[in-house]
């Protein structure tokens, strides 16, 4: 804890003053343009990995970055999507799993979360996405870790789909979606390509994108 209130005195004399004319202006509001749903690990920190500012991404963490489908009771990750897309407007929605992810190898093994039922319920969100694994390797076990992260990332693309502001919005070509798994250890982010229908580096999945944006800058 010492850290963490040294560090808040440091904010204050050394990054705020450096950035003031940023934060005097999202004083006054917000307007990100991505939404960004990842797993509650404290090594993962987004705006690290993405390189953004405070106010570029509005991010939703928790266990598994997993989406509960769509249902007529209320919940904070439902509400906050629905805020993010009716509200805020946000273009894309990004779904970002990890390696080494403690609640995808709880879903591996949900036998062993007894004496933790919340957790045992939340990770039933994840529950297809070992059942494919399963069905694709023949077994669904710690071996296979990488590849139910991967399908916990894609099954949770799915259920976005189920959400009424997300659906409009997809429906209307107003929001991409994007399907991304953090190597940890390698600094890495592999990409889900629709079209090759597996994962590959974001270099080769936003090849373009990048081409352009070296370009504009050069």
């Amino acid at each position: 804890m010492e850290k963490v209130i040294s560090g808040l005195v440091q904010f204050k004399s050394s990054s705020y003053e450096e950035r003031k004319a940023l934060f005097t202006e999202l004083a006054n509001g917000q307007s990100p343009e991505v939404l960004f749903i990842t797993c509650a690990d404290s090594r993962i920190d987004p705006n690290l990995v993405t390189q953004t500012e405070p106010g570029e991404l509005f991010i939703i963490r928790n266990a598994g970055n997993i989406v509960p489908p769509h249902t007529r009771s209320a919940g904070g990750v439902t509400a906050s999507i629905e805020y993010a897309v009716a509200v805020l407007g946000i273009k894309h929605i990004v779904v970002c799993g990890h390696s080494d992810c403690g609640a995808m190898k709880g879903a591996l093994n949900t036998d062993a979360l007894s004496d933790l039922p919340h957790v045992k319920e939340w990770l039933d969100h994840s529950r297809a996405a070992v059942e494919i694994v399963k069905a694709k390797h023949g077994q669904a076990a710690i071996s296979e870790l990488d590849a139910v992260t991967e399908q916990n990332v894609l099954l949770q693309l799915d259920h976005l789909r189920t959400h009424p502001a997300v659906a409009a919005k997809v429906g209307t070509g107003e929001i991409d979606m994007h399907g991304w798994v953090y190597n940890i250890e390698h600094g890495t982010v592999a990409a889900y390509d629709e079209t090759k229908k597996r994962f590959v580096s974001i270099e080769e999945r936003y090849a373009a994108l990048i081409e352009s944006s070296k370009a504009a800058t050069a």
